[in-house]
Formats: C-alpha cells, structure tokens, sequence
C-alpha cells in the first residue's frame, strides 16, 4: 500500500481526537489527549484499528484548534497515534504544542522520516516494515507486538539496537491474548529486562 502523503501548512490530518486514559506501554494509566491521523501503509493482519489505514477518511484539521480542544480539558499531555503519524511531517505541530507548554508523546512503527520535538517516543516496530535505525537511537520506549513465537526473535533483535535507557515492553496481539499472554509470563520470567504491556483500556472499556 502507497500513500501520498501531503503537508497542509497550520493543519494536521486527523481521524479521531479524544481525551481518554493511556492503555499501553509505561505512560498505562494517565489521563492524556489522543489524536489519531489517517492513513496506514503497514496493514498489519491484526490491527485493531483498520479505520485507520484509509489515508482518505481524515480531515486536516486546524493546529490552533486542536491545541484550544486539549487546553480545555485537565492535562498537558498529547499522544499522537495511528495509523502511521509520520507518514506527515509533525514539526510545526510540535512546535506550536511545545510553546502551549504540553508534553508530545508518539507511537510509530519509525518506517518513515522523523519529524517532530517529542517528550516520549514509542517505538513500535514491525517486520515488514522495520523501522529506520535512526528511530532505535531516539526511542524511550520499545514495544513489540508478540502475535506468534517467531515475534520474540524480532523483539531481541530490536532491543539490541535501542540506548539502554530504553524501556523494552512486549504486548499480547488481542485477538490471541489468552495464548499469547502465557507465552509472554513465562519468557518475561526468563528475560528479565523486558516488562509486560497490555490493553488495559479494552479490559476497562475505555474508549
């Protein structure tokens, strides 16, 4: 899947935007604003949000606003997710964010070029599409999704290349949680420099 991405000056494409709780990763728990842009050339079997992947369904939205939208709520917080966000470039999007003084988090899969000024970074790679490496020195956070057994060779092949200050997490595909969270426990137990992520938001029904 090819996506012509295209840059719209003041405007961001967004699917959705939502104040809700981060379900995933370290930052599990906090209160946070959460804008998902359209457009995924990924098309992982097992994404759990495939609205995402149409790069036509977004509207470009005004940067101004988005922020007017976050500032009426009660955090500082903003996760930009997917989809794939850095299909665009989030340069001037950060910049105005980081000068409403709130904190700029992302999730990407690091296949495409960095843009951005981020307060955490969310490495989510995935092996059809790896990430460019310059995204393994920028992550805070490393996240794999472990859908079969072959995925945690990936996992260790990915932690090699991040800092050590990154955070190594390994995350139950959903659809085979019941299985996959077992295999997970018991390598967690073996590899001791991983944690364990998982969907808390969906076992809440948090939207």
């Amino acid at each position: 899947m090819t996506i012509k991405n295209k840059n719209i000056k003041g405007k961001i494409p967004v699917l959705e935007e939502f104040y809700s709780i981060q379900g995933e990763g370290f930052n599990t728990g906090k209160a946070s604003y959460f804008i998902r842009t359209g457009g995924c050339d990924l098309a992982c079997s097992w994404c759990d949000s495939k609205e995402s992947w149409d790069h036509t369904a977004h509207q470009y939205i005004d940067i101004n606003e988005i922020i007017k939208r976050i500032n009426k709520t009660s955090v500082n917080t903003v996760i930009v997710t997917g989809g794939e966000p850095l299909i665009y470039n989030f340069d001037e999007f950060c910049n105005k964010a980081k000068a409403a003084g709130l904190n700029t988090m992302i999730e990407t899969c690091g296949a495409h070029n960095f843009s951005g000024k981020w307060d955490w970074i969310c490495l989510s790679p995935k092996k059809h599409k790896p990430p460019k490496n310059v995204y393994f020195n920028f992550a805070n956070e490393l996240k794999v999704i472990i859908f079969d057994k072959e995925d945690f060779n990936w996992a260790e092949k990915c932690a090699k290349k991040v800092s050590e200050s990154c955070l190594l997490y390994l995350q139950p595909e959903w659809s085979r949680f019941d299985v996959n969270a077992k295999m997970i426990v018991e390598y967690v137990k073996t590899n001791i420099k991983w944690n364990i992520s998982i969907q808390t938001h969906k076992f809440l029904k948090i939207p």
